[in-house]
């Protein structure tokens, strides 16, 4: 029976977040998997606190809207069985939440109180189109967050579903998808060579530490430079 692909090691895992995210993308280039130009979010999504490690994590997915006040009156009831839902994706978990809404990061689902259920739930970081708030309290948790932006208010926002495929920041991802973020931004994983990504990574950037360390050494001439760069693939 072929293994389930999301059975990394905890070890693997950590390999791939103590990866900085250009390196990442630059060894799962080498695999031909993807176009260069996809498997990313575009700069419309950032990281709230550029200072944290890397995250990596299997994506919890979830679409809400919530800038517009429920046309039949009072306020959307809360949902509690995403909670559920949250705990079928493997861990490490990162939720990911598209908002929906006609004007985008209006209300924010994630703030005290929910960040710290997530948290409590094996989530290890949050990614969204939408806003998220309460911001010195997700900073004293360490617990990243890349975000289109900040507000102040939950507004009336509600869950519309969960589970199913979203898009942020020009990036399709679906529930159990392996996620990496860092400062640079968030970019998934393709399963079926995560456990190769390190390794791969480790080379690349060997190669760049010697190109480097050629431009800041005394002996420095072009020459070398174009020697040394032509060892090296594309």
């Amino acid at each position: 029976m072929k293994p389930d692909p999301t059975r990394l090691t905890p070890e693997q895992l950590e390999a791939l977040r103590r990866l900085d995210a250009c390196s990442l993308a630059n060894a799962i280039e080498t695999f031909h998997k993807r176009l260069r130009n996809e498997g990313f979010v575009d700069h419309s999504i950032r990281s709230i606190f550029p200072r944290l490690q890397p995250m990596v994590g299997f994506a919890a997915t979830v679409k809400i809207r919530g800038s517009e006040p429920s046309t039949g009156g009072g306020i959307y009831p809360d949902r509690i069985d995403w909670w559920d839902y949250i705990l079928s994706v493997p861990a490490p978990r990162v939720i990911v939440v598209q908002d929906c809404a006609p004007r985008l990061g209006m209300g924010s689902l994630l703030g005290t109180v929910h960040t710290n259920i997530v948290r409590a739930l094996g989530c290890v970081g949050a990614v969204t189109n939408g806003s998220v708030r309460d911001i010195p309290m997700l900073e004293r948790l360490a617990f990243p967050v890349f975000a289109g932006s900040i507000c102040v208010s939950h507004a009336y926002i509600h869950i519309l579903e969960m589970g199913e495929t979203v898009e942020i920041g020009g990036l399709k991802i679906n529930s159990g998808d392996l996620l990496h973020g860092d400062i640079h931004g968030v970019q998934s994983v393709p399963i079926d060579i995560a456990a190769k990504v390190p390794a791969v990574a480790a080379k690349i950037i060997e190669q760049e530490n010697e190109i480097s360390a050629m431009c800041k050494s005394s002996g420095f001439s072009l020459k070398k430079l174009k020697a040394l760069v032509s060892k090296y693939p594309a």
